[in-house]
């Protein structure tokens, strides 16, 4: 750079001084949760207490004695693996927009995955399963020798799933929000049909062209071309 600008002392000096003030730390060992706003009496793992052991006694309401007790010391269990691992939050931010989603006629799965083993996201309606009664475990979906991130698998209706995602950026601040893109690959002789299908021919074209491709893991089409003259030559046509 002092070659680059020769004779211009003061903008390398400046450039200096800009990159002297430009130092940034980032975290990447931990989690970063928008905050779920509580009442001001409350902080996130005594709200998600309160909020779970009200919910969950309107379930349990009629149970006899006994009955009662699994339950609610499958929640006191649950509760304190939440706070002991830092995760009331999620567990409150998830309620939230399953809760807006349901009152605002976005249709809502029943919940799937590890997360249909919590007893605390039954009573907050995440899930709709009830793990006791068919026998499901926490330890699948929330585990202290394990920690990892919690992740409920959560459907929601794809023509209202928009909604609930602009629901939560409002209130969370749409740099909080992110969406997830997948992308996949087809091997070659599967995407020969696909094309011939798109293109709308016989699928007996399709496939009797797709046969020209070697059957070998990791073919492509330009290597199909090179292996097998036959095939190349469709290609042409």
């Amino acid at each position: 750079m002092a070659k680059l600008f020769k004779g211009f002392d003061s903008l390398l000096e400046n450039t200096n001084e800009i990159s002297k003030k430009c130092n940034v730390s980032i975290h990447t060992k931990q989690y970063f949760l928008p905050e779920y706003p509580v009442p001001e009496e409350h902080n996130f793992d005594s709200f998600l207490v309160d909020l779970s052991k009200k919910r969950l006694q309107e379930f349990i309401n009629d149970f006899d004695d006994e009955k009662n007790k699994i339950y609610t010391d499958r929640l006191e269990y649950e509760l304190n693996q939440i706070k002991t691992m830092g995760f009331s939050s999620y567990f409150l931010i998830v309620y939230d927009f399953i809760q807006w989603s349901k009152d605002n006629d976005v249709p809502v799965g029943p919940g799937r995955g590890s997360g249909a083993g919590s007893l605390v996201a039954f009573a907050l309606g995440i899930t709709t399963l009830d793990p006791i009664y068919h026998g499901l475990l926490f330890e699948r979906f929330l585990n202290p020798e394990r920690v990892s991130m919690p992740d409920f698998d959560i459907d929601f209706c794809m023509e209202k799933r928009d909604k609930v995602i602009e629901y939560v950026s409002n209130k969370y601040g749409s740099n909080s929000v992110s969406q997830i893109a997948t992308f996949g690959t087809m091997a070659a002789r599967a995407v020969v049909r696909d094309v011939a299908r798109a293109l709308g021919k016989p699928y007996a074209v399709g496939d009797r062209i797709s046969k020209m491709i070697p059957f070998a893991p990791g073919m492509t089409l330009d290597k199909a071309k090179e292996d097998q003259p036959i095939f190349a030559q469709a290609a042409k046509k």
